[in-house]
């Protein structure tokens, strides 16, 4: 069974990795021959990017809690709810404090998720986990590397202007200082696991790194979340949803994959429309653009959905997860 598993996994990091290459190749094509993508462009893959996105952190409920008894899931479902609005509120009010705030969340959690990835992979292969140094070293870079990179850059002053203008200063002074140490600790981290030979995770970095330095800012975040963090996470699902992973075992790696895709497609529809109502229930918080309506929603739902995940994360990086 744990070779099944494999697949699914092995298909990710295929997939995963197959998608920044392509983005990569197809900005450097552009540069090429002079085309520039503009800003509605921009946004536009952007919402794609986040929309592909959003079902991989749309089915906590199912992983994370019983069904039964009742009482215990309703509760757990409410307070969930509350959470979310509760950070969408503060996100929305408080622009640059919550903002912070989140960045912080969503590099640890982008990073500690993708090792987790990780170490789920190398279990089904019938490996053992990687020491917490090791995760650590990894994590830290792969989710601060598409975070910080892409808000530091200068291209991302034209794009906040769209999007959000409060949020054009969200670094103050520290923006040098932030984009170095983060690149600083990238190398670092990329050529002490290639002096011990763990390339797989190297290439990972690089990867990273390449996406959030060169590509336009909405363009490198929303491959990140949508082509690279979401898919992998999803594939963690795999051996938690009893159809997907039947699937997996029967050797039909992709279309397991889906069927962990599946149950999560409600919330794209969901938040979308959500966001509409937002622009137009409140106007003068939310109709600078629907994207940032949209990722309102996202970093309100990251909150709960972090918390949530972190029992996962934890055991996956213990490698006490063993596919059943």
């Amino acid at each position: 069974m744990a070779s099944r598993l494999s697949d699914v996994y092995r298909l990710t990091v295929t997939a995963s990795r197959s998608a920044v290459l392509i983005v990569i190749a197809a900005l450097f094509a552009l540069h090429i021959f002079g085309v520039e993508l503009s800003l509605s462009w921009q946004i536009s893959i952007a919402l794609f990017g986040i929309a592909l996105g959003i079902p991989h952190g749309a089915i906590d409920h199912l992983i994370s809690i019983p069904s039964h008894p009742r009482k215990k899931f309703v509760a757990y479902i409410v307070g969930y709810v509350l959470i979310a609005i509760a950070a969408g509120v503060a996100i929305s009010s408080w622009n640059l404090v919550a903002f912070d705030c989140v960045l912080i969340m969503s590099g640890l959690h982008f990073g500690f998720g993708d090792a987790s990835f990780i170490n789920e992979y190398r279990i089904s292969v019938n490996l053992s986990s990687e020491p917490l140094w090791v995760e650590a070293m990894y994590a830290i870079p792969a989710g601060f590397l598409p975070v910080v990179l892409p808000l530091t850059d200068h291209r991302t002053i034209s794009a906040l202007e769209r999007i959000r203008h409060s949020l054009i200063h969200w670094s103050g002074a520290s923006t040098h200082t932030l984009r170095t140490s983060v690149l600083a600790i990238a190398v670092l981290s990329c050529a002490t696991l290639l002096l011990t030979r763990r390339y797989a995770m190297a290439i990972d970095l690089a990867l990273l790194a390449a996406l959030s330095t060169f590509a336009p800012p909405l363009l490198a975040f929303a491959t990140y979340f949508g082509f690279w963090h979401a898919q992998r996470h999803t594939a963690r699902l795999v051996p938690r949803l009893p159809k997907a992973l039947n699937l997996a075992e029967e050797g039909a790696p992709g279309r397991a994959f889906l069927a962990a895709v599946t149950p999560g497609l409600y919330a794209v529809a969901g938040s979308f429309a959500l966001a509409g109502a937002l622009m137009a229930a409140s106007p003068k918080k939310f109709s600078s653009s629907l994207l940032w309506s949209v990722l309102v929603i996202v970093w309100a739902l990251t909150v709960p959905h972090m918390l949530s995940t972190a029992r996962l994360d934890r055991a996956s990086l213990k490698g006490i997860f063993r596919p059943q």
